[in-house]
This record gives structure tokens, C-alpha cells and sequence, in this order.
């Protein structure tokens, strides 16, 4: 076989239940059901004279943060962002996501300044299903790489 690695290792296959939300204390925020974060870049076009082909150049970049959590009881984030809408000072989070790996290894990225941007759910029931609370989050600070996933190789 001429690529080893090209289907990688299942073994190291990893799930939602090794994955974890934690807040800046590194407090588990156990009722989240899931989270997910994502880089948008805005590229610049360009074209030059002589040249048919449009160019593109990194301009800026856009990270957002979203989680599902399941309502249990009212917490911290709740509290903070109905006091925010009556007083009108917007709250600003930090978050840790981290995943663990088979071996021990733990991949932990950290977001900082994180506001609610677009929706967040104050009440989402419906019958016959878990009630559950839709958070969306700007980061206004570059995500920190703290640790990497690895595998042992045999």
C-alpha cells in the first residue's frame, strides 16, 4: 500500500461523548447538548491588468460559536442575558471546547469575548420534545489553540 495513513486509525475515531464545553473557570456546563464553532473569511478580490483570472487575498475573518443546551434549570447564561436586556449592558463570555482522545491526548481550544449575536432562544417548547435553549455567539478574540489530539502510532 503505497498511503498508509490515508484512512487514518478508527480506533482514535472520536465522538460526541468525548467531547466537552466548559466555561472560562473550566466549569463543565454539563446541560449543553452540543456546540459548534466556525471561521468565516472575507476575502478581497482583485484583478490585475493582463491577467483574465480574478485573485483573491486574506482580509479578515469571522469566528462564531453556537450551542445547543438543554434547560434543566435556570442558569448563569439565562440570568445574564435577561439582565442584559433590561439593562442593556450586553454580557461578554469566555469558553473552553475540548476534545479527548483515546490515548489521554485532549485537543482544547479557547474562546475568548464571546456576546450573543443573531438569535438566542429565551423559551423554545414543543410538545413531545426535550426543551431545549439555541445560544449564538460572536468571538471577538482569535480562538487559542491550548492542546492537540495525537495518536500513538504502532
Amino acid at each position: 500500500m503505497r498511503n498508509e495513513r490515508a484512512a487514518g486509525d478508527s480506533r482514535h475515531g472520536r465522538t460526541g461523548k468525548d467531547g466537552a464545553f466548559y466555561s472560562k473557570d473550566g466549569v463543565l456546563l454539563a446541560t449543553v447538548e452540543q456546540f459548534t464553532s466556525n471561521v468565516s473569511w472575507n476575502n478581497a478580490k482583485y484583478s490585475v491588468l493582463g491577467d483574465a483570472q480574478e485573485h483573491e487575498t486574506a482580509n479578515t475573518f469571522a469566528v462564531n460559536l453556537t450551542m445547543s443546551q438543554i434547560v434543566v434549570e435556570d442558569d448563569e447564561f439565562i440570568i445574564e442575558l435577561m439582565k442584559a436586556l433590561e439593562t442593556q449592558v450586553m454580557p461578554v463570555w469566555d469558553f473552553q471546547g475540548s476534545l479527548l482522545g483515546r490515548n489521554g491526548s485532549e485537543e482544547r481550544v479557547i474562546y475568548r469575548d464571546c456576546i450573543p449575536s443573531g438569535q438566542v432562544d429565551i423559551q423554545n417548547v414543543s410538545v413531545g420534545d426535550v426543551i431545549k435553549r439555541n445560544w449564538n455567539f460572536f468571538v471577538n478574540r482569535a480562538p487559542k489553540l491550548q492542546s492537540l489530539l495525537g495518536i500513538d502510532r504502532d
